[in-house]
């Protein structure tokens, strides 16, 4: 079995790299965004003609919200016109593509796998879009992922780290008390992700979060405490206050498909966390 993982250079990739395949007979190759630019299409059809890969695990993406507002035209060409080319190329084979709990608008959480997409961001827009691409061939898994946790080599994957290295820095962190997400750990969605490449009748859309869901302020709470001095740069706040783009106030996901097939419970972050002290 020849495995595709894109965006191998990002945390979810990362993970999935460092957890491995599970069965010794699977080749797995991770592209990163130096060795493939993917939105250099002919490139990307010559590597695939290439390889000819019979899974593609595509978790390259330009995956962060304001980064999708500021450059929409970029943002589409990446979550959809590469995803849209892979699902091409694949043809029989097999894409999972990775989403993103922003294809909904956070009014009706939580959400279920067949509650109807609804985003209200850039970033939301193309995944839903992408999804739709991904879903027109049977075989194909869309798994939509929730905030996700953890620490990738360049320090500047994740969301917690850029709340790390603002508290390092002295800044005051205002974390909304009405915002909600499950979030999960990258190892912790690494090993699920392996475990459904591997069964062969996972098809459609799945849900990955944990099994907590938690204010952006309780996050903060969480993640401060295993930061010196933290506690004392996070503050309250509300999204009345938010000025920018829309924010989805309620993100939450059920995961009940997904749960099904694993061996194992998808976690409560906070339970997670106090399994997993800080390194030093």
């Amino acid at each position: 079995m020849k495995v595709w993982v894109t965006g191998a250079g990002g945390l979810l990739g990362q993970a999935l790299m460092a957890f491995g395949p599970p069965a010794p007979d699977w080749e797995v190759r991770g592209w990163t965004h130096e060795e493939l630019e993917l939105t250099d299409y002919r490139a990307l059809r010559e590597a695939f003609k290439r390889e000819r890969p019979d899974l593609v695990i595509h978790a390259a993406a330009l995956s962060r919200p304001r980064d999708c507002e500021g450059d929409p035209d970029r943002a589409w060409a990446v979550n959809v016109g590469v995803t849209a080319l892979l699902a091409d190329l694949m043809g029989e084979g097999r894409l999972i593509f990775i989403s993103s709990e922003q294809v909904f608008d956070g009014r009706s959480g939580p959400y279920a796998e067949n509650a109807p997409v609804c985003p209200i961001n850039v970033y939301g827009q193309t995944k839903a879009e992408a999804e739709r691409h991904v879903l027109a061939r049977p075989q194909n898994v869309v798994v939509r992922l929730a905030l996700t946790y953890g620490h990738s080599r360049g320090g500047q994957r994740a969301f917690n780290e850029e709340w790390e290295q603002r508290w390092r820095r002295g800044e005051t962190l205002r974390l909304f008390t009405d915002e909600y997400r499950c979030p999960i750990p990258a190892p912790v969605a690494a090993q699920a992700l392996w475990v459904l490449a591997a069964e062969p009748g996972a098809q459609g859309i799945y849900h990955l979060a944990g099994a907590e869901r938690l204010s952006r302020w309780e996050i903060g709470q969480l993640l401060a405490q295993r930061v010196p001095g933290a506690l004392s740069l996070i503050q309250p706040a509300t999204l009345q206050e938010w000025v920018g783009p829309p924010r989805p106030p309620d993100l939450s996901l059920t995961c009940e498909r997904l749960q099904a097939l694993l061996p194992f419970a998808l976690p409560a972050f906070s339970t997670w966390l106090a399994a997993h002290p800080p390194a030093g």
